[in-house]
């Protein structure tokens, strides 16, 4: 079987190369050329061309535009790469008859209320970059390819540069900390997601009834002031000399970015769950693990 990998240097797309390897004969691509394949999503023709020759019986695009603040600012760009080449790729496995697995984003609810939000609610993106996402989702639905799409958020991962790494860096130099306190969400580890999509992919093969659109994100739910605080907590209880004394909570009007971002980031999993036979972790745990990892305790 074999499987095409976009995206293979990103957070999950780094995760995935280890755990899609054992499914198949795995080509894994990043934006550059090489042997004539292609994996930029922004060149529609090169990806086309490069899916071709591949001849793939699934496709996992773990590539994106993903810069929240300067989709605002590159609108046509963001919906080149998450809307007209999600297109492409949902094409191409149509006429190939093979599975594509695409990642979208909480970002395509408007993050008003408390509630949990399902495959089923309502959609309405507050910035652009949800907007795009969006179209890539719409993209592949209409195009009647055999498909899964995993909305997630919060993403992290020990490689490469993340929220956890971030407070980190700045508690060493800084006696106080100010972190948004009223967006809530669930801190998602990307090798969770790349797990959860080989195990995924092992049942649709057997199940093509289980295709669809699910929500696949970690247990409980936390505050970006709640996330920072975990890390600070465990990096000092571990030995870690930081300056930081105080992590002030501040709402997110006193934090203005180019983007909106949604307030309510939480994602129903039921369905993932039930579909699957998936048990997925509190959030503590992944981020936990992440934190020995990334400071080898």
């Amino acid at each position: 079987m074999k499987i095409l990998l976009l995206g293979k240097n990103g957070q999950v797309g780094w995760e995935l190369q280890r755990s899609l390897a054992p499914l198949g004969d795995l080509t894994a691509l990043d934006r550059s050329t090489v042997n004539d394949l292609c994996g930029d999503l922004a060149d529609l023709d090169a990806l086309r061309k490069t899916i071709r020759l591949i001849n793939p019986q699934i496709i996992v695009n773990a590539a994106a535009y993903t810069a929240v603040d300067k989709a605002e600012s590159e609108p046509e760009l963001a919906d080149r790469v998450n809307g007209r080449a999600t297109q492409v790729l949902a094409e191409e496995a149509a006429a190939l008859e093979a599975w594509l697995v695409h990642y979208s984003t909480d970002y395509v609810f408007n993050g008003e209320g408390s509630t949990p939000w399902s495959e089923t609610a309502a959609v309405s993106p507050v910035n652009h970059y949800g907007a795009s996402k969006l179209l890539g989702e719409q993209a592949i639905i209409a195009s009647n390819c055999k498909y899964l799409i995993f909305r997630t958020s919060w993403v992290y991962g020990a490689r490469g540069n993340n929220f956890a790494k971030t407070m980190l860096r700045l508690a060493k130099d800084r006696e106080t900390l100010s972190v948004i306190a009223d967006q809530i969400g669930a801190p998602t580890g990307a090798d969770l997601i790349a797990d959860v999509t080989a195990l995924a992919i092992q049942h649709i093969l057997q199940r093509p009834e289980l295709a669809g659109l699910y929500h696949l994100a970690a247990a409980g739910e936390v505050s970006w002031h709640g996330y920072a605080s975990h890390v600070i907590d465990f990096a000092k209880a571990n030995g870690e000399a930081l300056a930081v004394k105080e992590i002030k909570s501040i709402e997110t009007v006193a934090y203005p970015t180019p983007a909106r971002r949604p307030l309510n980031s939480r994602l129903d999993t039921q369905k993932l769950r039930d579909n699957f036979s998936l048990h997925l972790p509190d959030w503590q745990s992944g981020v936990t693990r992440m934190l020995r990892e990334v400071l080898n305790k």
